[in-house]
């Protein structure tokens, strides 16, 4: 089978990676890559928000079938637009996508559906957002409604910054809307909590912890993701059931209530306070970097999965996974999130081994004149996979401290609770 990933960072080279083992692809193309998907798939430069021409590289390129990594195009409709064209991919339809791209949407179906998520408001209006703030106090939660790139939530300390926070997102800090989500603050510990999912039935597809704080110790803001573990020591038999029966269920029978049934991956992020679950947020992709620590655990034929999922035949299959734990922990450029550095040449990368415990994933990077150089602010995901998450942790340390690239930083305590536990 030919297959297409689209997407340029770190989830798209760890799909590209597993595919890369099925022994049932004959073509493997992603749409453009990086530097990592360059050694395993044939790149292709094209603008994935221009599906027309999307369309026709799969055409000449005669694709089975394609996975979108980023969520923009499936915000945007890809998936409508290719299925309209009887091209078999793997992702949920522009009105399933809101889940992901409307925050407001995804609160109203919780509300609507008795799904447990935060106290909420969503607001146009200054003035009513600011007696919103009033009235619930802090530490509050301030949320661009639409796709800001990880960086469009942030927790406020003081009213002033609240309000702050409200204006510029009221005033179009981000394009994707002028509407702001005011949450009430729960406290708990973060879980990512993944399904891969058909028109039929879902599979469970991981569990894993990301770190979304610049800083170590989670200190500092918000960003894409600075490294991930799997599995999340806190998922037990006890809670996952909680998980399945009062958020992801009601959450797959309201979308099928709305007419538009959910197809694709769904990670959902979740606070858990006192073993009970709440939902924060759907994202309606794999994570990055979870995607990378799912792929090294992951046992059974991904092209399989993908193939099941697409043909909503998931039910009749069994996923497997190993036993191991795995950490990827994030090489920045100096400067993310603010304003980074760029076009860095990145050397020592082919001191690093290579095999089914040790990977590193490219995320903003590009090859020019056989040299690998940076291009955005998250760029390598160093990969690990032991018996215990220390020492995964240990493997990923000296293989950052091999490459040693000047221009760039990570998180040392990636999995700090856990480990320390």
């Amino acid at each position: 089978m030919n297959l297409a990933v689209i997407g340029s960072g770190g989830r798209e080279h760890a799909i590209c990676y597993k595919l890369s083992l099925s022994k049932k692809i004959s073509k493997l193309v992603c749409i453009p890559g990086n530097a990592g998907t360059h050694e395993i798939a044939e790149n292709i430069s094209e603008d994935i928000g221009d599906f027309e021409k999307i369309y026709k590289i799969i055409k000449k390129k005669n694709i089975d079938i394609v996975i979108v990594g980023p969520e923009q195009p499936l915000t945007d409709g890809i998936v409508d637009y290719l299925k309209e064209r009887s091209v078999r991919v793997l992702g949920p339809n522009k009105f399933a996508s809101q889940l992901e791209g409307s925050k407001a949407f995804m609160k109203n179906l919780c509300k609507t559906n008795n799904i447990p998520t935060a106290n909420y408001g969503v607001f146009d209006n200054l003035d009513e957002a600011k007696d919103f703030i009033k009235k619930n106090g802090i530490p509050i939660v301030v949320k661009a409604d639409g796709l800001a790139a990880g960086k469009g939530v942030t927790i406020c300390e003081s009213a002033d910054e609240a309000i702050k926070e409200t204006k510029e997102i009221l005033e179009g800090k981000f394009k994707s809307s002028k509407r702001v989500v005011l949450e009430k603050f729960l406290e708990g510990e973060e879980l990512s909590y993944f399904v891969i999912v058909d028109k039929n039935s879902y599979h469970f597809f991981g569990s894993a912890q990301d770190h979304k704080r610049v800083g170590e110790g989670d200190i500092g803001p918000n960003t894409g993701g600075m490294g991930a573990y799997s599995p999340a020591r806190m998922l037990t038999d006890e809670l996952e059931e909680k998980i399945k029966k009062k958020i992801i269920e009601p959450t797959l029978k309201a979308m099928k209530n709305l007419g538009h049934p959910y197809e694709g991956f769904l990670y959902a992020g979740l606070m858990i306070k006192k073993n009970e679950p709440y939902l924060i947020e759907y994202n309606i992709r794999m994570g990055d970097p979870e995607c990378q620590v799912l792929m090294m655990k992951l046992k059974t034929d991904f092209l399989e999965i993908i193939d099941s999922a697409t043909k909503n035949n998931l039910n009749n299959l069994k996923i497997e996974w190993n036993k191991n734990k795995c950490m990827t922990i994030v090489l920045c450029a100096n400067g993310y999130p603010g304003d980074y550095v760029r076009d860095k040449e990145i050397h020592n990368l082919s001191k690093i081994t290579s095999d089914e415990n040790n990977q590193i994933f490219h995320a903003g990077t590009y090859e020019k004149d056989n040299k690998i150089f940076s291009k955005g602010g998250r760029v390598l995901n160093i990969t690990c996979s032991a018996k215990n998450l220390r020492k995964a942790r240990d493997q990923s340390l000296v293989n950052l401290k091999k490459i040693n690239w000047i221009n760039g930083f990570f998180r040392k305590d990636i999995g700090w609770r856990a480990i320390k536990k």
